[in-house]
C-alpha cells in the first residue's frame, strides 16, 4: 500500500462486499461459506464504520473550507472556521483510532493467527527458553481473554520444546502478536549449568493470520497426506495407531504436522488449518517483498533471521532492538505483562504512519 489510506480504501470496499454476500442466496446457501464470511465481516466492521464517520468529517470539513471562502462577511466567516476546527479535532481523534486498528498491515483485523515457536541454537537451554516464550504468550492470551489450542508440538526430555505450533483467537490477537516474529535470544544461567556460567541461546517465532476458508482454495489433491504413529519424549510410543498427520503441499513443497490429538480426524483438521495459514504467508511474503521500497513499518517484517528482542536474565533485562527499547522488568514479562512492550512497538509504527492523513 503507498498509503494508509489506500488501505482502509480497500478494507472498506471489501467490508461492502461482504455486506453484499452475506444477503446473496448462494452464500446464505452455503453454511461454511456464510460462517467464514460473517466472521471476517465482523472483524472489519469497527474499523469500516469508523473510517466511514471519517469521511464523512473530511466531507464535512471540505463543504466548511468553500463556506469560509464564499462568506460574504466576517461573522459568517469565523463560524464557517469554528466549526471547521472542531470537525478537525474530531475527525484528529478518528484518525488516531483508526492507525491503531490498521498497525500490523493489511490483516490487522484479523482475529485468529497461528504462532509458530522453534529451539534455535543452544540444545536443551534453547528448547527450554522455547517453553517459557510460549508460556508467556499463553498467560498474555489469558490477560487478553484469547483462545489459545496448541496445534502440535516436539518436547525435549528436560520438557522444553523442540517446536511448538498454537493458534489464539480473539480481538486484536494478529495486529497484538505480529511483531512478535524474528530472533529471540536468552542470556541466562542454564539448569544444567555448574560453574554458574552465563549462556546465550536462541529461539524464533513466526505469527501468521490464519486466512478464512473460503481465502485459501485448497483442495485434496492439492497436497499428499501421510500417516504414521505419534511418538513423545525420546521416542516413546504415544499410541499405536497410525493417528498422527503430515501433509506436504504439491505446489510450494511446505510440510505440516500434527499429533497432539489421539484422533486421526482431529490431527487432519488442524494439519490442514497450519497448512493454509503457511500457505496464506507465503503469498504475503511474495508481495511484501514485490511493495518493499513502498512500505513504512520497518518492524512487523516478520523476519525470522531478524534477530528482535533479547532477554538478560541475571540483569531482569528485556531490550527490543528494533525500537531500542529497554525495560528492567523482564519477570513481568515473562508472567505475560507483554503490554508495555506491544505498546511501545505500535506507537512506534503508529508514528511512522501519521503523516498519511490528507486533508
Amino acid at each position: 500500500m503507498s498509503s494508509i489510506r489506500d488501505l482502509l480504501e480497500e478494507k472498506l470496499q471489501r467490508f461492502e462486499q461482504l455486506e453484499r454476500d452475506m444477503s446473496d442466496p448462494e452464500v446464505l446457501g452455503d453454511g461454511a461459506r456464510m460462517s467464514a464470511t460473517a466472521r471476517e465481516h465482523g472483524g472489519l466492521a469497527k474499523l469500516a464504520g469508523r473510517y466511514r464517520e471519517f469521511k464523512k468529517l473530511s466531507s464535512e470539513i471540505q463543504g466548511c473550507k468553500e463556506m469560509a471562502e464564499l462568506a460574504e462577511d466576517a461573522e459568517e466567516r469565523e463560524m464557517a472556521e469554528e466549526e471547521m476546527a472542531d470537525l478537525r479535532s474530531r475527525r484528529e481523534t478518528i484518525w488516531e483510532e483508526l492507525l491503531s486498528m490498521t498497525i500490523g498491515g493489511e490483516d490487522s483485523h484479523r482475529t485468529r493467527c497461528v504462532m509458530e515457536i522453534r529451539a534455535g541454537t543452544g540444545g536443551d537451554e534453547a528448547a527450554l527458553f522455547a517453553r517459557d516464550l510460549f508460556e508467556m504468550y499463553r498467560r498474555y492470551a489469558e490477560i487478553k481473554g484469547w483462545k489459545t489450542e496448541i496445534m502440535d508440538s516436539s518436547v525435549n526430555d528436560m520438557g522444553g520444546f523442540k517446536e511448538i505450533t498454537v493458534t489464539l483467537e480473539g480481538e486484536s490477537v494478529f495486529r497484538d502478536l505480529a511483531y512478535e516474529s524474528g530472533g529471540h535470544r536468552v542470556q541466562r544461567v542454564p539448569e544444567t549449568e555448574t560453574q554458574g556460567r552465563v549462556h546465550t541461546s536462541a529461539a524464533t517465532v513466526a505469527v501468521m493470520p490464519e486466512p478464512e476458508d473460503v481465502e485459501i482454495d485448497l483442495k485434496a489433491d492439492d497436497y499428499r497426506v501421510d500417516k504414521f504413529g505419534a511418538s513423545g519424549p525420546g521416542g516413546q510410543h504415544v499410541n499405536k495407531t497410525e493417528s498422527a498427520i503430515r501433509l506436504t503441499h504439491h505446489e510450494t513443497g511446505i510440510v505440516v504436522q500434527c499429533q497432539d490429538e489421539k484422533s486421526q480426524h482431529k490431527n487432519l483438521a488442524k494439519a490442514i488449518r497450519v497448512l493454509k495459514a503457511r500457505i496464506y504467508e507465503k503469498k504475503r511474503e511474495e508481495e511484501a517483498a514485490k511493495q518493499a521500497e513502498q512500505r513504512k513499518g520497518l518492524i512487523g517484517s516478520g523476519d525470522r533471521s531478524q534477530r528482535i528482542r533479547t532477554y538478560n536474565f541475571p540483569q531482569n533485562r528485556l531490550t527490543d532492538h528494533r525500537i531500542n527499547l529497554t525495560l528492567y522488568k523482564l519477570d513481568q514479562v515473562l508472567t505475560g505483562d507483554l503490554n508495555p512492550v506491544t505498546d511501545a512497538l505500535i506507537e512506534y509504527d503508529r508514528d511512522q504512519l501519521r503523516g498519511d492523513m490528507i486533508d
